[in-house]
C-alpha cells in the first residue's frame, strides 16, 4: 500500500499516541504498528495473522490524534482501517472473543433492542447485579446512563418546520446509541436548527450508521448501512450530525463504498454533505439572540471530532456564543478519553487507565459542568468521574445552545443535577 510508505518514522506521533503514552512500546505506536503492517505485506503475513502483530493493531483506539500530530501527512486513518478488516478476516479469535463482539455490534447498533433493555439494566443497577456479570459483559451494565423509559423510547417529529424565511432542508441522523440513551440531544438540534430558519427531516431509518463496526474492522456490515443511509438522505441539502464518530463514518463512506460501482458516487455526493452540528452551525450566520447561559464548561475534544474530521475551532465558536458561559481547556487534549467507539468493551484495561487521566484532567480545570459532541465520550467520562467520586453534568454543546435559545433560565436550575448527565428540558 503506497500510504504506508508516507511515514519516515519521524516521531511527532508518539506523545500524541494513547497507546504509547501509557506503556512506551515502540509496536503501540503508529509508526510501529505501520512497521507491523508493512512486514505484513511484504511477507504476506497477513493470510494467518500472528497474535502478536493482531494484538498490537486491536490495541489501537483509532482516535487519529496521530494524524494531526503529523508533519507528513500520513494517512494512518486510511491505514488502520485498510488492516482492520484484514485483522478480522485473518486472525481466529478465541470462542469468548467471538461472541462478545456479536454480542456488542447485534445490541448496541439496534436501536430498539437497546430500548428494551433499558429497565433490565435500571433493575440491575438497582439490586447491585451489573457488577456481578462475568467479564466484560459488566461493562456494558456499568457504561450504559441513567435513561427515563419516557427519554429512551422518545420519537422525534419526522419533519420540523422552519421559523422564518426557509434557509434549507437538513436531514438529522439520530443513530443507534444517540437516539435510545441521549435522544435530548437530537432534540435539541432539531429545535436549535428549525429555530434558525431550518426544515429538519429526521427519519426513522437508518438505525446506525455502521461507525462502530466501521472503526472495528466489520466492514461488510458497516458498507451494507452506510448505503442504507444514502438512500435515506439522498435528497437532503445536508446532513446533521450530533454524535462524532458517526460524523467521522460518514464522511468516510467516499472511501467505504469507493469500489462499489453502483454505490461510489452517491457515497461521496453524501460525504460532501455530512457536518457535525457544531460546524454546520458554525458556518451559517445566527438568526436567534443568544440569552445567559452562566456556566464554567470544560471543553472535551472527542477524537472522531477533533482528528478525524479536523472539527476543533467550530464547537468552541459555538459555545463562545452564548453569553456568560465560560470555556476552560484541559491539559492533554489530544489524548483520547479511553471510549474509542467501543474499545473500552473491548480493551477494558488500557481505557480504564485513559478514563481515570481524561477524568483528572477534566476536573483539574476548576470546571462545574463538561461539554463534549459524542456520545461514547459522555458514557466514559461520566464512569470515570463517578469512580473518582467528582460526578460532573456532562453536556453536548448543542444542549447548551438550546439553552441559551430560551429565556427564564435560572443559574440554580442550570446546575441542578450532578449525575452522569443534566439534561435539557
Amino acid at each position: 500500500m503506497n500510504l504506508i510508505a508516507d511515514c519516515v518514522h519521524c516521531g511527532f506521533c508518539l506523545p500524541t499516541c494513547p497507546t504509547y503514552v501509557l506503556w512506551g512500546e515502540e509496536m503501540d505506536s503508529p509508526r510501529g504498528r505501520i512497521v507491523l503492517m508493512r512486514e505484513g505485506l511484504d511477507g504476506n503475513a497477513l493470510d494467518g495473522m500472528s497474535n502478536t502483530m493482531a494484538t498490537h493493531f486491536d490495541r489501537c483506539l483509532g482516535c487519529m490524534a496521530c494524524v494531526t500530530a503529523c508533519p507528513s501527512g500520513v494517512q494512518y486513518d486510511r491505514l488502520i482501517e485498510a488492516t482492520r478488516p484484514q485483522v478480522e478476516r485473518n486472525h481466529r479469535r478465541s470462542l469468548s472473543e467471538r461472541a462478545l463482539r456479536r454480542t456488542i455490534f447485534s445490541t448496541t447498533t439496534r436501536p430498539g433492542l437497546l430500548r428494551t433493555l433499558v429497565p433490565v439494566l435500571a433493575l440491575g443497577r438497582r439490586l447491585g447485579l451489573t457488577d456481578v456479570l462475568p467479564g466484560r459483559l459488566a461493562r456494558l451494565g456499568q457504561l450504559a446512563p441513567e435513561v427515563s423509559l419516557r427519554d429512551a423510547w422518545r420519537t422525534l417529529p419526522r419533519r420540523f418546520a422552519p421559523r422564518g424565511a426557509p434557509r434549507g432542508t437538513v436531514g438529522l441522523l439520530q443513530g443507534c446509541v444517540q437516539r435510545v440513551f441521549f435522544s435530548d440531544v437530537n432534540l435539541a438540534a432539531a429545535r436549535v436548527l428549525q429555530a434558525e430558519g431550518f426544515e429538519v427531516v429526521v427519519p426513522a431509518r437508518p438505525r446506525c450508521c455502521g461507525a462502530l463496526e466501521l472503526h472495528s474492522g466489520e466492514d461488510e456490515a458497516a458498507r451494507a448501512k452506510a448505503r442504507g443511509a444514502i438512500e435515506v438522505f439522498e435528497d437532503c441539502d445536508h446532513v446533521v450530525v450530533t454524535a462524532a464518530g458517526c460524523g467521522s463514518a460518514m464522511k468516510d463512506y467516499r472511501h467505504v463504498l469507493a469500489d462499489d460501482k453502483r454505490w461510489a458516487e452517491s457515497a461521496a455526493a453524501l460525504s460532501a454533505k455530512v457536518r457535525d452540528i457544531s460546524e454546520f452551525l458554525a458556518g451559517v450566520e445566527p438568526r436567534v439572540r443568544r440569552s445567559p447561559v452562566p456556566m464554567r464548561v470544560a471543553y472535551h475534544d472527542a477524537c472522531h471530532l477533533a482528528h478525524a474530521q479536523a472539527v476543533r475551532a467550530e464547537p468552541r465558536a459555538l459555545l463562545a456564543g452564548i453569553p456568560e458561559l465560560e470555556i476552560v481547556e484541559p491539559d492533554g487534549w489530544e489524548i483520547c478519553c479511553g471510549s474509542a467507539g467501543v474499545y473500552n468493551l473491548l480493551q477494558p484495561g488500557p481505557a480504564d487507565e485513559l478514563g481515570k487521566m481524561k477524568a483528572q484532567r477534566l476536573l483539574a480545570t476548576g470546571a462545574g459542568a463538561i461539554a463534549t459532541g459524542n456520545p461514547g465520550c459522555t458514557l466514559q467520562i461520566a464512569r470515570h468521574l463517578e469512580l473518582l467520586g467528582e460526578p460532573r453534568p456532562i453536556h453536548h454543546p448543542i444542549e447548551l445552545l438550546a439553552r441559551s435559545l430560551r429565556t427564564g433560565r435560572s443559574k440554580s436550575a442550570l446546575s441542578r443535577g450532578r449525575g452522569r448527565r443534566t439534561a435539557v428540558r
